[in-house]
């Protein structure tokens, strides 16, 4: 029980870290979906299509390296070494990814259909988050859960202060100053939004050089190799990870009417938004039970432990499910500000169920990260991008984002399936099944019944919601007892 306490200590604050920077950025969306900032629905399509792009490229520019640090920060006897290895990796790799992207700029503009100007202040913004990727894994890999979330929260509070001075102060201020006029240029917002999350980068990047200038410069080829051949699995599950999170935009991009596309990647992106109470979840906890599951890798019956996660991952993330749904239409009006993008509500408890499902994964893909079986995980994340491809292909021309939204349950279904599978003849974890289920069973259930059938109706939603809490209050009351006691 102490290893859990010092693990739900550290999810806490990483939590932090994620959940409540994550928390403040939301009230972007309702500032992107207010009409006196992005004119339209479409352009804030525009905005959400090129983000989509900023998740594909993060990952081909961590290439694997942060979770291949963590393996082998635990597995190696010199540190040191390993951290010089992948930070010098990963510094000559953004080097060469700037020198690249900046050369061929008109052609990548051309290839993604985004002004290049967009495209420079991209590139830009990709390199410096690259170069602290490292630093952040550091950081987890020596348990400093608070200097990580008061620069995660520096990072986040400059990005809002600064897309809230561009987009709303900057109209008002600039005709009572000259050198604040200087600053305003009309019809500029999707600049402004990059400009701030390229400053906020930037200053992350100041922060974290304190790593820098402590580090020891040490590149050992044989261990990089090592690292590599480990990291590579990762990459490829990473890319195809991208793909189902966030290739549905583009792809309602190329396959929808040009007329359309960006306002239904607008409508789609912006009720997405109120399923990520779902993604905050899981995002802390990842980064909570990622450098738990490998430094208890070699305690005495870890499968234990493991199956116990488990557990109190589906009774945590059942009641997000359920809870979310029964609130839905308050959450709307609170996070989408125009009846405009409220179109699209349809997708939000089939969005919140699959990130669902994707945090089971997450969970279930301890046996194959524990036992350097990366391969399964680079396969079994194909197979769920090829899914997502082949299903968005089939399904946006006729249900347009309706289609996206089922395509990502299917991918995110077909890969906690496969993960499961391939983990009891690998790495056995006796996980409680029967409970597990009675949790997703039940809390889908009523969740279908709340939306679909009665939604708005507060008495039952309350009321299934409290029926579920005792449940998993009973079911788990002799486990919550002894934590508590810690």
């Amino acid at each position: 029980m102490s290893g859990f306490k010092s693990l739900f200590k550290q999810t806490f604050i990483y939590g932090l870290a994620t959940v409540l920077p994550r928390m403040l950025s939301f009230l972007l969306v309702p500032l992107y979906t207010t009409e006196d900032v992005l004119s339209s629905v479409e352009e804030y399509g525009v905005v959400s299509y090129i983000f989509a792009y900023f998740v594909l490229f993060n990952v081909v520019l961590a290439y694997g390296m942060e979770t291949a640090f963590f393996r082998f920060f635990n597995k190696e006897d010199d540190a040191k070494t390993v951290t010089g290895t992948a930070s010098i990796s990963l510094i000559i790799s953004s080097i060469l990814f700037l020198g690249a992207g900046l050369l061929l700029q008109n052609q990548i503009a051309a290839l993604v259909d985004i002004k290049v100007e967009y495209i420079q202040l991209v590139i830009w913004i990709l390199l410096l988050d690259a170069l602290v990727i490292i630093p952040f894994a550091w950081l987890r890999a020596n348990a400093k859960p608070m200097r990580y979330a008061i620069i995660k929260l520096i990072n986040v509070a400059t990005n809002i202060a600064l897309n809230f001075f561009f987009l709303l102060a900057l109209k008002k201020i600039a005709p009572k100053s000259a050198i604040i006029e200087q600053l305003y240029i009309p019809d500029f917002e999707v600049n402004y939004i990059l400009i701030a999350n390229l400053i906020a980068s930037g200053i992350t990047l100041v922060l974290m050089l304190p790593f820098y200038a402590k580090l020891k410069f040490l590149f050992n080829t044989s261990l990089w190799k090592r690292m590599m051949k480990y990291a590579v699995p990762v990459l490829i599950a990473g890319v195809a990870f991208s793909i189902n999170e966030t290739f549905d935009r583009i792809l309602l991009k190329q396959l929808l009417p040009e007329n359309v596309a960006e306002r239904e990647i607008g409508m789609y992106s912006a009720c997405y938004k109120i399923a990520m109470f779902m993604t905050l979840f899981i995002t802390a906890y990842r980064l909570g039970i990622e450098p738990y599951f490998f430094s208890h890798s070699k305690a005495k019956n870890p499968q234990k432990n493991y199956a116990k996660i488990l557990e109190y991952f589906v009774a945590f993330g059942a009641v997000i499910l359920l809870g979310v749904v029964v609130f839905v239409d308050v959450l709307k009006v609170i996070i989408v500000q125009s009846e405009a993008y409220w179109e699209a509500m349809w997708i939000v408890p089939v969005v919140l169920l699959a990130n669902f499902f994707l945090g089971i994964y997450h969970n279930l893909s301890v046996w194959y990260k524990i036992t350097d079986r990366t391969k399964f995980g680079a396969y079994i994340s194909v197979f769920g991008a090829l899914l997502t491809l082949g299903l968005n292909y089939w399904l946006i021309p006729i249900y347009s984002y309706k289609g996206s939204a089922v395509a990502t349950l299917a991918a995110y279904t077909l890969m906690m399936i496969l993960s499961f599978y391939f983990g009891r003849k690998y790495y056995p974890i006796p996980y409680n099944l029967k409970k597990i289920g009675v949790y997703l069973v039940l809390s889908i259930a009523l969740s279908i019944v709340s939306f679909y059938y009665l939604r708005g109706n507060y008495v039952f939603g309350i009321s299934a919601l409290i029926v579920f809490l005792t449940l998993v209050y009973f079911m788990e009351k002799k486990e919550l007892k002894q934590l508590l006691k810690l």
